[in-house]
């Protein structure tokens, strides 16, 4: 007999027999260093919160989309991909440094390790998303997640998305994420962002697999 806590998160999170839909995956890589203490961490908390209810809103998506949740310093999977019926936004705490290089190769290794687990159990699958929110510059070495980003888009692997909040240095955004210019978040709009973001993979999870989905633009949060 099993841990029934694991058996419970399994089932939660590759019930695939019970939900055959096609999967959108979502990896959120989201900056939590010391500098996101008090308001910029309250926001974020309160976006991903707004993230599930608006999500909640769409059928589909609950049946489709799939979130996983990165945090840096230190590195940690905060959630491994659990669908949006399944999805409980975690309270994040600010701590550490900003090793975003780390991160964001571990997100990477997330999308690959779930794309085998949807080809080994007959899943199709949307192109992954993996969505940076960061208001620093990496503490860690980090051009090698910028060639795997590079590498990666090329080869539409996954979509790689790139938010600074203020503070964020947006000239390393720039090489990390050259395939789609990274925007800044105006002042400390996480909600309205979240609200994109839900409304932006609603419209990708209704689409036909391999379209390319024309997204909504990103007025009233951003400023390239």
């Amino acid at each position: 007999m099993g841990d029934p806590v694991n058996e419970q998160i399994a089932f939660e999170t590759n019930d695939f027999a019970s939900n055959p839909e096609p999967r959108c995956p979502c990896v959120l890589l989201l900056d939590v260093s010391g500098s996101m203490t008090g308001r910029p961490l309250d926001e974020l908390n309160a976006g991903l919160t707004l993230f599930k209810d608006e999500l909640a809103a769409d059928s589909l998506a609950m049946k489709r989309v799939e979130i996983g949740i990165v945090t840096f310093g230190p590195v940690n999977v905060e959630m491994p991909f659990t669908t949006a019926a399944a999805f409980f936004p975690p309270t994040l705490q600010a701590q550490g440094d900003t090793p975003m290089g780390a991160a964001i190769l571990e997100a990477l290794n997330m999308v690959r390790d779930r794309k085998q687990d949807y080809r080994s159990n007959g899943i199709s699958y949307y192109r992954p998303w993996v969505f940076l929110i960061t208001d620093g510059g990496p503490t860690d070495a980090w051009k090698a997640a910028a060639e795997a980003v590079r590498e990666g888009e090329a080869s539409k692997q996954f979509a790689f998305f790139a938010i600074g909040v203020k503070g964020a240095n947006m000239d390393v955004l720039r090489q990390i994420s050259s395939a789609r210019e990274p925007l800044s978040l105006e002042g400390m709009k996480f909600r309205e962002l979240f609200k994109w973001l839900s409304s932006s993979l609603s419209s990708v999870s209704k689409s036909t697999l391999g379209s390319e989905v024309p997204l909504p633009p990103p007025t009233g949060w951003a400023s390239v």
